[in-house]
């Protein structure tokens, strides 16, 4: 069965107090291109907008904009997820991580998926993430031990899962999201 049609998610933009910095961050440390970058006249003035994508089809996943005030109460982006290709991209990122401006770094296991979350440096929650072939009941949030080698990872991680409830393949659990999609 096909996704649904109609819609899909395509990009994020995120207000930012240093454009600059976060800019370099979304560079260096998860290896984004700068596409696009300019000025817009806004209802409060000008607005600097820097687009940026991993991805050679698609112009901006991410959009960096000007204007977030220097303190606020609370930010309501809750986080911003990017799947990994890979447990070896995950734990390579997550070494890199270590040695850049982030805080709050914390490698848990969904059980559905394996992930590492972080705050960028204006405290934007953000994901990296592997999926995993299995399915359990969420929310489920279990601190994993990343520097296992990936196979290790993998197993420990399976073990886990098959103890957390409504553990079943993902391909099962993808059929039955289908089908009620469907209706």
């Amino acid at each position: 069965m096909n996704k649904r049609s109609g819609l899909s998610f395509s990009h994020i933009g995120i207000f930012v107090t240093d454009i600059q910095r976060m800019a370099d961050f979304y560079v260096d440390v998860l290896d984004f291109t700068i596409t696009d970058r300019g000025t817009l006249q806004g209802p409060e003035g000008p607005i600097e907008l820097v687009f940026t994508s991993r991805d050679p089809d698609v112009h901006h996943q991410i959009v960096l904009v000007s204007g977030r005030p220097e303190r606020i109460d609370f930010n309501v982006v809750n986080q911003i997820s990017m799947t990994a290709d890979s447990i070896e991209t995950l734990q390579a990122f997550h070494r890199r991580l270590q040695r850049a401006d982030v805080s709050e770094i914390s490698p848990v296991t969904h059980g559905n998926a394996l992930s590492v979350y972080f705050r960028d440096p204006e405290g934007n929650r953000i994901e990296l993430y592997v999926d995993t072939s299995w399915y359990v009941s969420q929310p489920a949030r279990i601190v994993m031990p990343i520097e296992l080698p990936a196979d290790e990872l993998l197993a420990w991680a399976e073990r886990h899962a098959r103890t957390l409830p409504g553990f079943r393949l993902r391909s099962e659990w993808r059929a039955d999201m289908a089908r009620r999609m469907q209706s």
